[in-house]
This record gives structure tokens, C-alpha cells and sequence, in this order.
């Protein structure tokens, strides 16, 4: 629990603190915000942050980083936890309890007037996130939509291209065993008609042997010239 309050010290409000680091409020939670994630404690009032010197430091310290915001909290919280260390406790008087409200009516009427402006940009702050969720909403909703359009369009041309692919498949395939065909035909042709002409080569060579045994038969055999011719005109 904090306790390193100087007697005196003064203290800001969310706006003060926004006008002197010229951001806005709503920036000025964001960084409340990631001091108290990582361990940083601030005064409280209730729900709402009371900041004093070192806390409108720490917040010019994060506004100013160039580094992960994340890293530079931790470094902050290190740095107020060894501060903290260093102090003696004491109680911590909060400038806007009920004993400390002012009673000059003009005063009460600027607290309340600081009040109202306070509410009115929470909830423009409000109005404004609400709005923003609509408007992601939305967005999400139309790139849902355009993502099924594109699926379907994606699965149809696929479904396309694949059909495609697959007449042009059976279609070089009916073409390719018509010409194995047309080849295995001819193949078998050609291997009757060598076929044949192998056997007619054979009949021929097989005449002219037997011509060429006659011959020598009747040249071998002593005959006359007459004999010798007719034996020849006889074959």
C-alpha cells in the first residue's frame, strides 16, 4: 500500500493531470491503466485515481517512451516499489473527502460544474467506443460475407478447373488408345504380309533348288547332246 504522501503535496485529477501532460483523459486511464497491470499503486478514492507528483511523472515517463509500454511499467513499478521503501508510512489525506469539501457556494458550484464535464466526457468516451464496436461488428459481418463469397467462388472454379482437367484427361486417353489401336493394326499387317512374303520367298528358293538338283542330276548323267537337250526342255 502506498505511503509516500509529503505533508502539503498536492494532488491532480484525471483532468488536470491530461491537461498538464496535453493528452487526453481517456489516454490518461490507458496509462493508469498499464501502471496498474504491472504493479503500480495509486491513491484511491473510491474507484478513482488520485495522482500526486510522481504518479504525473511515471505518466509523462510512459507517454514519452519509445520502447514497449509494458517494459517501461515495470521499470516504473521497480522504481516505486523502492521508493516506497524508503518512506515512513503515514495517512494519506485525500483533498475531496466530505470534511474537506468547500463551503463557499461558488466553489461547490465549480466542483460540481468539474463533476458534470467529468461525466459528460466519460460518457462521450463511452459513446464513442460503443460506436466503434458497432462499427467493427460491422465490419467483421461484411468480411464474414466476403470471405464465404470468395470460398464459394474459390471452390467453384476449383470444382471447374478439376472437371476440366478430368474431360481433357479422358479425352487424350480415348485418343491415345485409339491410336494404339490404329498401331496394333497396322503392327499386325505388316506381320502378315512379312509373313507372307517370307513364305513365298521360301516356295521360290525351294523351286529354284529343286531346279538347281534336276540340272545337276541330268548334267551328272551321261546322255547325248539330244538327250541332254530334251531332258532340259522336259522339266
Amino acid at each position: 500500500m502506498r505511503h509516500d504522501i509529503q505533508a502539503n503535496e498536492r494532488s491532480f485529477t484525471t483532468k488536470e493531470v491530461a491537461e498538464e501532460l496535453g493528452i487526453a483523459t481517456p489516454t490518461v486511464r490507458k496509462y493508469g491503466q498499464i501502471l496498474e497491470r504491472n504493479g503500480y499503486e495509486f491513491f484511491k478514492d473510491g474507484d478513482r485515481r488520485v495522482f500526486v507528483q510522481t504518479d504525473v511523472d511515471a505518466l509523462q515517463a510512459i507517454r514519452d517512451t519509445e520502447r514497449p509500454l509494458n517494459e517501461t511499467a515495470e521499470d516504473l513499478v521497480a522504481q516505486q516499489k523502492q521508493r516506497l521503501a524508503n518512506y515512513n508510512r503515514s495517512d494519506i489525506a485525500l483533498p475531496d473527502t466530505y470534511d474537506t469539501l468547500p463551503q463557499d457556494p461558488n466553489q461547490l458550484r465549480e466542483a460540481f460544474a468539474f463533476l458534470a464535464q467529468e461525466l459528460a466526457a466519460t460518457r462521450e468516451t463511452n459513446l464513442q467506443l460503443t460506436q466503434s464496436l458497432d462499427e467493427m461488428k460491422t465490419t467483421v459481418s461484411r468480411l464474414k460475407q466476403d470471405h464465404h463469397v470468395i470460398s464459394s467462388a474459390i471452390g467453384n472454379s476449383s470444382q471447374k478447373t478439376q472437371s476440366k482437367i478430368e474431360k481433357l484427361t479422358n479425352e487424350q486417353k480415348t485418343y491415345y488408345e485409339a491410336l494404339l489401336e490404329q498401331e496394333k493394326e497396322k503392327s499386325d499387317s505388316l506381320q502378315e504380309e512379312l509373313k507372307a512374303i517370307r513364305e513365298q520367298q521360301e516356295k521360290e528358293w525351294q523351286a529354284q533348288n529343286d531346279f538347281n538338283k534336276r540340272l545337276e542330276e541330268k548334267i551328272q548323267k551321261p546322255q547325248g547332246t539330244w538327250g541332254k537337250l530334251l531332258s532340259l526342255l522336259g522339266r
